[in-house]
């Protein structure tokens, strides 16, 4: 057991380690593209910051634990939403621009509704069609998104160009030198192949902990007799939500609070139909009637994010806080129950 428990630890330790090594990288990479934060955030961030869910839900398909699959993606998404987002209120209240994100936020929203209906008109399992309709759809999705980034650098390109071509006023060109920013500190430290190198070194950590987790948290279960649908639910979801926990609360430290939010909203639309759709391609999902209570509660936390975000175009400090009490309510409620 104590040996089971340091490999569970060591296991987060490589998600964590491996995802943050990756989504730098990966930050880096596309900001050489001109794409905007909200839109790293929506991709490049949230498919880095989800990279323990999906190797720990794919690993737990492959190996027939397709309970735990299931209820880690749900359980992380649970974790993203409220206690993420309402963290990030609580600490340091922050401005949305809701028309950039209430497209995406929507498309969450429905893509965990139709789960839910899978969940309750499918009898025993989710079959690898409809899996294989959430991989569709998600294909779709990134597409559009794509597209919506590579016009928004055509015409960041365009505004350059015209700026560079305009008449200025002439006078003596002086050069000014100071401190580098982090930013030009960091593309000039990590150049293009450095970058692609510890993308990929950190995609390896990512896979070796995501493995490590699966194997020691079903042992663990098995030996304490606890439901893998409770291990799913929250330690596995506490361990693969750290990255996007750190992600969010850093970048809304610094002000980037587009991709502070695009993190948490892609993240769980990516967790749902990319996780899920390869993980349910592969083993069938089970239908748990349990996993319909939790839908709900991530349909109805979602709902209510949403409503605090319409309302003042901002999170402030007791919309926060009330989120984070919601998660406190839900988890005290699955351990009793």
């Amino acid at each position: 057991m104590v040996l089971q428990i340091l490999l569970l630890i060591l296991g987060f330790v490589l998600l964590v380690k491996g995802a943050d090594i990756f989504v730098d990288a990966s930050v880096g990479i596309a900001k050489k593209l001109g794409i905007t934060t909200v839109i790293i955030g929506l991709t490049i961030v949230a498919m880095g910051t989800s990279a323990p869910e999906a190797v720990v839900s794919i690993t737990a398909s492959i190996k027939g634990s397709a309970s735990l699959s299931i209820s880690n993606v749900v359980g992380s998404n649970i974790f993203n939403l409220l206690l993420v987002i309402g963290l990030c209120g609580l600490i340091k209240p922050f401005a949305v621009n809701f028309m950039e994100i209430s497209k995406d936020f929507w498309i969450s929203i429905g893509a965990a509704a139709a789960l839910l209906l899978m969940m309750v008109f499918c009898k025993t399992y989710i079959s690898r069609y409809l899996c294989l309709l959430l991989l569709a759809v998600f294909i779709c999705y990134m597409a559009v998104l794509i597209r919506q980034a590579l016009s928004s650098k055509a015409k960041n390109d365009a505004e350059k160009e015209t700026t560079a071509s305009s008449p200025s006023t002439p006078g003596p060109v002086i050069a000014v030198s100071g401190p580098e920013s982090p930013e030009q500190s960091s593309t000039k430290q990590k150049p293009l192949r450095l970058s692609i190198s510890l993308a990929v070194l950190g995609c390896g950590m990512i896979i070796i902990g995501g493995q490590l987790a699966v194997n020691s948290a079903v042992l663990i279960a098995g030996a304490i007799g606890v439901s893998e649908r409770l291990i799913g639910l929250t330690i596995l979801a506490l361990g693969t939500s750290l990255p996007e926990l750190v992600t969010s609360l850093i970048a809304c430290g610094k002000g980037e609070t587009g991709l502070a939010l695009g993190n948490v909203v892609g993240s769980n639309i990516i967790n749902i139909m990319f996780v899920l759709g390869v993980a349910g391609t592969i083993t069938p999902l089970a239908v748990d009637a349990n996993i319909i209570f939790d839908l709900a509660v991530l349909i109805a936390g979602s709902l209510v994010t949403l409503l605090f975000v319409y309302t003042g175009k901002r999170v402030i400090r007791p919309e926060g806080l009330t989120m984070v009490a919601m998660y406190a309510a839900y988890a005290v409620f699955i351990f009793v129950k």
